[in-house]
């Protein structure tokens, strides 16, 4: 039985193939890029109710259509509630009852019946980490779910977590760029045996090999709405793509590959790593990452160049941060 220790360590953020980016391919390509990823080695799969509000889900659950045991299928609940009419709607909901219609409902657009790793994707601070634990541990115990994981919770709202029952992942945004895991969460991790789960590992595309600017993200992209995306703090974090690429270079491989090889050196039994991406070039170039291996010179350059002090601005706004727990 696959499970988050023995899994791909390069998955698949789906996320953009429904939501975010307006990247969104159609269905039909949407699900054989999905099929092809698997054919090519990746066999954990990131997604959420709250992407595309259930159309990401309905996504995977057709793709994987006759091959549901050979993927991990990671989902998330609580970003989203269900209204009167039994459409998801986005609103952070950690009530007992909301995470229970949400996972049936998630099992039903996955045409599954289980869930590899079902994280609570945020946690409202309303109700008790506690109880929103004990209630994904119901959920294991009647078999719908195998495993459960936390989103964007700090190092003591896991140990609070991991005394009601075992939490197998927890899944935050980590890369070169966003360094705050290392301020005892991945410890916390290694501690407790939970597998860290770095989402935006290429900095939401910023480390993609591509100078772009914000100006051209059509309405709905994230992008807008995040400090280091915008006026001069975007302007700022761009001096650093000349040196960037140039140690890319020096590796011998691409942008990405270089970002994606600094993580999975990083801490290699502790850290899953899941780029999104909805064009097969990228995909093939993130795959090529596993084969890197970086100079503890290379390794050292990087670190100087891009990290919490030399990043302009927040990666999220204010509004977005009362979201997180820190």
């Amino acid at each position: 039985m696959l499970n988050i220790h023995n899994v791909s360590r390069l998955g698949l953020g789906c996320m953009g193939l429904s939501h975010a980016y307006n990247t969104l391919l159609p269905l039909d390509d949407a699900k054989s890029f999905i099929r092809q990823a698997f054919e090519m080695g990746v066999n954990h799969f990131d997604t959420s109710s709250m992407y595309g509000l259930g159309e990401n889900e309905r996504l995977l659950g057709e793709a994987f259509a006759g091959c549901r045991d050979k993927v991990f299928i990671a989902s998330k609940g609580g970003l989203t509630t269900i209204d009167a009419s039994g459409k998801e709607e986005r609103g952070i909901n950690n009530n007992p009852e909301n995470i229970r219609r949400s996972c049936d409902k998630s099992l039903q657009r996955l045409k599954t019946d289980y869930i590899d790793l079902y994280y609570l994707h945020r946690w409202d601070k309303k109700t008790p980490i506690e109880e929103c634990v004990a209630t994904l541990a119901e959920l294991v115990k009647q078999g719908k779910v195998r495993a459960i994981g936390l989103s964007e919770v700090s190092a003591q709202t896991l140990r609070r977590a991991c005394a009601v029952h075992p939490v197998a992942a927890i899944q935050s945004e980590y890369s070169l760029w966003t360094r705050d895991p290392e301020d005892g969460l991945l410890d916390t991790c290694k501690e407790l045996g939970v597998r860290f789960v770095a989402f935006s590992p290429l900095a939401r595309g910023f480390f993609g090999g591509k100078v772009f600017r914000p100006d051209p993200f059509a309405n709905g992209d994230i992008r807008l709405g995040m400090p280091r995306f915008c006026g001069d703090n975007f302007e700022k974090n761009k001096q650093l793509l000349p040196a960037f690429y140039a140690l890319a270079e020096e590796a011998g491989c691409t942008t990405a590959q270089v970002a994606l090889a600094w993580l999975l050196h990083h801490r290699p039994h502790e850290v899953s790593v899941i780029p999104g991406a909805t064009k097969m070039s990228h995909l093939k170039d993130n795959l090529g990452a596993q084969s890197i291996r970086l100079s503890a010179d290379v390794i050292q350059k990087l670190e100087k160049l891009i990290n919490k002090d030399t990043v302009s601005g927040d990666r999220y706004n204010e509004k977005t941060f009362t979201e997180i727990d820190r």
